[in-house]
Parts: C-alpha cells; structure tokens; sequence
C-alpha cells in the first residue's frame, strides 16, 4: 500500500469517526445529577450541575426554570385548579399530604461566582395566581454574553407524588418523571414567533406537557439494593454500597429531558433490532403481554425507520406499570417510554399495542422535533396520533384497535368519531394555548381531530406526497423545535409542485380551515327526481350544510348501469346537477376522502333507497360502538 493510499485511508476513518461523534443537537442545556431515592419517604435529594449556553445575540441577565412536582404540591397550585384534583382518571387527594409533590431549591450558585439562592423568585406568565410555584425566576448581577456559558450547582429536594399526572409512586413502584429543576427556553427574535429575544417558560397546567432545550444528560441514581433501575439513555455503571443502597449511572445525548423508574418488582427482558437495544421492563403479572410491547415496538421503528427517518439512539425502554401506578402509563421521554396492559388481556383487545404504538410515536415528534407542547401541543400528539392510526390500520388489521366477538374497530376510525360527535365540533379552532381549550375539548383538538385534518389531507394529495412532505418536514427540523408555520412552508413547498397547482399555488386555504379556524364540513345528497318532459331525465341536488369549503367528487350512477363522476369544488351552498337519462342513485365523496365531514350518512341518496338502507344503519350501529370504546379508553 503506497504512502497516499494510507493518509487517504486514514483521513477516511478520522472523517467518519468524527462524522459518527458530531452532536445531533447544539446541546443548549447539559445535565450532571447525582439523586437519592429514599423509597420510604418517597422524596428525592439531589445536587444538580447545569451547564447553559447563550445562543442568542444577546445580554441575558435573568434564568428562569420550571419547577414542575410544585404543581401537586397543594390545592392552589394552576394545574390543581383546572384539573380539580382528578386528570386520566386518576384521582390526587389532597387531604392527605404524604399524597402531595412538591421541589424546593436549596442552594444555587454560579460556579466559583455570586450565590442566587435569596434571589430565586415565583413567577407566573400565563395567570394571576400568586399562589403557583411552577416557574422562578433568577436574576443575575452579570448578565451572561452571547456565546458565553453558564455552570450552576444546584441543590435541591422533592417529594413525589402518589401517581398523577404521569409522575410519582405506587407503593414501591416510582416512575419519576420532570422531577428536577430545568430550565427553561430563551428563544432569540426570529425563533418559532419570537419579535425580541424572551423566555418561554409556562407554568404547569392540566392539560400541557413540556418544552425544553436539548444537551446531555450524565444521571447517577441512588435507590435501595434490591431495586431495578431503567431510565433514559446508556447504561454507565452500578456500584454498590454497605448501607444496602447502590448507585446506578444512565448518560443521553441529545436529549431535552430524562426520567427514570425503579421497583423491586421488575421482570426486564431484552431484545435487539438493528441497531437499537429493546429493554421490556415488566411487572410479574403482566408478562403476557412482554412480547406483545416488544412486537409493537419492533412495528413502530421498522415503519418510522422507513416513513420518516432512522431512530437516532441505540437503546428503547419500554416500562410496564402497575394497576395502582396506571396513571404513569402512555407517557414519553427520550428513549423511555411508558405503557400499558392489564392481566389476561384478550389479543383482540389491542390497547398494548396501541400505548407502545403510540408513545414510540413521540420518540420523532415530542423526542426529535420538541415543538412547544404548551402552545402548539397538536404538532406531537396530533401528528403522533396520525401516525399511530397508520401505523395501527396496517399492520394489525382487520380490526386494528378491537377485534373481539365479531365487532372490529380500526384506529382512524376512532380518531375521527371522536371529532364528529362532538356536541359543537365549532367550538374551538386548533390553534392555540393548550391551557386554554375549552374544558373537555384539549383531547379532540390536539389528538384526533389534527389526525383526521392530516388524514384528510393524505386522501386529497396522495399517500406519496404526504410522504414526501412529512418526511421533509421531519429531517429539515429535527433537533431544531419547529412550529406549525414551519410545517406549512414544508406542505407549500411540495404539494403545488407534486400536485400541478391542483389545489392552487399553496396550501394557505385549507390550514386557514382546518387550523385557525373552526368551520365544519358536511355535504349532501338532497333529493333526486326523475322529471317530466324529457324521455328518462332527472336531476339532482347537493348542498353544502356546513361553512368548510373542500374539493371532492359526485359519483353519480345511472338506470343503464354506467356511471358517471363529477368534480365538485364544494363552494356553492346549493347545486342542481341535470340528465338526460335516469338517475338511480348518487353520492358525494364516494370514496369517502373526506374523514372531517361531520356525517357521511346523509353523503347519498338512492331512487330505490333499499339498496343503501342497511349500509346506513350499519353504519350508525358502528358508529356508536366506536364512540362507546373511544369513552372507555378515555377512562383508561
């Protein structure tokens, strides 16, 4: 081998060696902590290490941090307030404080500078009670210089919860999640909505989740000797102690959170593909369902590996709670994430695979975009849920959610029900703070009622050019906290041009509906008549009931037995269609495209209506059963 063969190979090797440790993220806010569980008191001792980079242009002299376990801290807190104590069927009673969660800041220094502990200070944007301790405040005597980085330590106490609202313990089993102080976001002008350089740190609500920075995470756990450990990222180490504790090492890279569980209850098993290491953490009850996780998970990477993008990190753990602890179930962080079974479960019933579908779901949207979830909460969990009933409808049909004495129930299909039986399907637009969705309505706006918009959307430009867009969409924003307006430009980018200008030169006028705004859809068939005069003419007529304006197509089907389809642009309110032969029967939206019409029953219209009789009916019998489970899973 010549001299230049070996330098170029070498240079080879370096380049790919360096290409395969570039940091996926800019790694804004780094983590080292070192926590003790005291599994009796259920509280936590920490000490913290923050290490904080100012990205921005400018001079910040203010830190603020969510302190996220003060929210069940007592009955005043917001998120105690607009949850009334209860959230996903869980119930916190206050009356008993070794129920209650709260963290409190000991000591907060800047490394070898001034002491900010006196200076720490409850704030709250988003309402006036005082009495919410969620977010602080942390003045600074020097503010920090663009590019310039910040080490705080930090020492800090918590006690969690019994399980509510994803977080806490159930007798010996602890899933501990936003647990820490973390800081917040500073988003520079230009940022997602930012005019001028600002914090974006919401308080704790009822129905919002998270928004956070990502950077590395080295967390070092010390629990009782006979507890199993699972928690974000890599395996580091374990050492064991005399006094019958241990400390257990986890490090994430690339990540904007980190929660861990423990329980000297738990059955782990592994399983391996590709390149990612599947850990089932399981409760002894539940093994049954160890491989239904691991096949659901197995389904959901292959199929996100393919759509969207390869998964990043080379390890997923899948955490199995307790009947008492479910309230910790169908939640995600960053390669960790909870599920859900119940002993004896029928294969039919497909709720694990449906939770695992689901959480892995975020490890791309809520793990890899991290949009806003307090104010753009549809970005994950609605994009999610769009994937999820893909995903579901694909690969477990037929009857992708139930299939059980006979009734089958696919997972888009519920998706869409629970939108179209809403009591005021007007009621809100999609677009705006999670906090403040009209009660009962967060749920349907930003999960099932964004799935079926995106659905709809894929019926209208094709399955290839949704593809096309959110897979766009996916890598040009990953690890960079994209918002709606980002997606939009992806969508507008693509569809004129894959389409031909079919539905115009962007996009503008279906998201202004289906985001913004809140009109509904629902076309009809209203009559046909056969009439006199002419030799076998009739006509018909449709009508647009609601104010939503989307393209579709008529079919229209004769007394000969040819049929006929009709582009419709949906603009008229009312609209007579003329023959010069017999009508037998016709129908808008044929193929049913159109998932956000409110009722597809009344989509057609026959001269001998025995022969569409019994598909209607069945229709509503199926509808109703959908709209039962839907309830029931809520309660879950």
């Amino acid at each position: 081998m010549n001299q230049f063969l070996r330098i170029f190979l070498l240079f080879c090797l370096v380049a790919h060696a360096n290409a395969q440790n570039k940091p996926l993220s800019n790694r804004i806010a780094s983590y080292t902590i070192d926590v003790v569980l005291d599994a009796d008191k259920k509280t936590l001792k920490g000490r913290e290490t923050l290490v904080w980079k100012n990205t921005s242009t400018d001079h910040i002299s203010e830190l603020q941090f969510h302190l996220y376990l003060n929210a069940f801290k007592d009955k005043n807190s917001t998120f105690m307030k607009e949850s009334g104590g209860q959230l996903r069927g869980d119930i916190l009673d206050g009356s008993k404080p070794f129920n209650l969660g709260s963290i409190n800041i000991e000591s907060m220094q800047v490394r070898n500078g001034e002491t900010l502990t006196k200076k720490i200070q409850f704030i709250q944007p988003d309402d006036l009670n005082e009495k919410d301790q969620t977010v602080i405040s942390v003045p600074l005597s020097k503010p920090l210089h663009p590019n310039e980085s910040i080490t705080l330590d930090i020492n800090f106490k918590a006690k969690l919860p019994q399980i509510f609202a994803r977080t806490g313990f159930a007798d010996n089993y602890f899933l501990v999640g936003q647990w820490f102080p973390k800081i917040g976001v500073y988003e520079p002008a230009g940022m997602r909505y930012a005019t001028k350089g600002q914090w974006n740190c919401h308080q704790f609500h009822a129905n919002t989740e998270f928004y956070a920075d990502f950077g590395t995470y080295k967390v070092s756990m010390t629990v009782p000797k006979d507890f199993q450990v699972a928690a974000t990222g890599i395996f580091q180490s374990e050492s064991p102690y005399d006094n019958n504790t241990k400390t257990i090492t986890y490090l994430a890279e690339d990540v904007h959170d980190f929660a861990w569980t423990a329980s000297p209850r738990f059955v782990i098993s592994e399983r391996q593909w590709k390149h990612v290491k599947i850990k089932a953490v399981m409760q002894p009850e539940h093994g049954a369902s160890t491989e239904r996780y691991f096949q659901a998970a197995i389904t959901a990477l292959t199929y996100f590996e393919k759509n969207l993008g390869k998964y990043p990190h080379t390890v997923l753990s899948l955490i199995d709670p307790p009947m008492n602890g479910a309230g910790s179930g169908g939640m995600e962080y960053p390669t960790f994430i909870t599920c859900g079974t119940a002993w004896g479960l029928p294969k039919g019933l497909k709720f694990p695979e449906i939770v695992t579908v689901h959480e892995f779901g975020h490890q791309y949207f809520q793990g890899m975009l991290a949009n806003n979830e307090f104010e753009e909460s549809f970005l994950d969990e609605g994009f999610n849920q769009y994937y999820e009933g893909r995903i579901m409808d694909e690969n477990y049909t037929p009857g992708s959610q139930v299939n059980f004495l006979g009734f089958t129930i696919n997972d888009m299909e519920t998706s869409r029900i629970s939108y179209v039986t809403l009591k005021d399907p007007k009621i809100t637009e999609v677009y705006r703070n999670a906090w403040q969705y009209p009660k009962g309505t967060y749920s349907v706006m930003t999960y099932t009622k964004t799935a079926t918009w995106l659905k709809t959307l894929e019926n209208m430009i094709g399955r290839s050019t949704m593809d096309e867009v959110m897979q766009t969409y996916f890598i040009r924003w990953r690890f960079k906290h994209p918002c709606v307006k980002d997606f939009i430009a992806v969508a507008n980018e693509i569809i004129p041009k894959r389409t031909g200008n079919r539905f115009g030169a962007d996009m503008n006028w279906y998201f202004e509906q289906v985001l913004y705004k809140a009109p509904v859809l629902d076309y009809a068939v209203k009559s046909i008549k056969v009439t006199d005069g002419n030799q076998g003419s009739s006509e018909f007529t449709i009508e647009r009931l609601g104010d939503m304006i989307l393209p579709t197509e008529i079919s229209v089907q004769f007394a000969d037995g040819k049929q006929e389809l009709i582009s419709w642009n949906g603009e008229e309110k009312s609209k007579i269609y003329r023959f010069n032969k017999e009508i037998s029967s016709v129908k808008v939206d044929p193929q049913n495209k159109l998932l956000l019409d409110l009722n597809f029953n009344n989509n057609s219209k026959a001269i001998d209506p025995s022969t569409l009789a019994f598909k209607k009916y069945t229709m509503k019998i199926m509808f109703w059963i959908q709209n039962m489970m839907q309830w029931m899973a809520g309660l879950a």
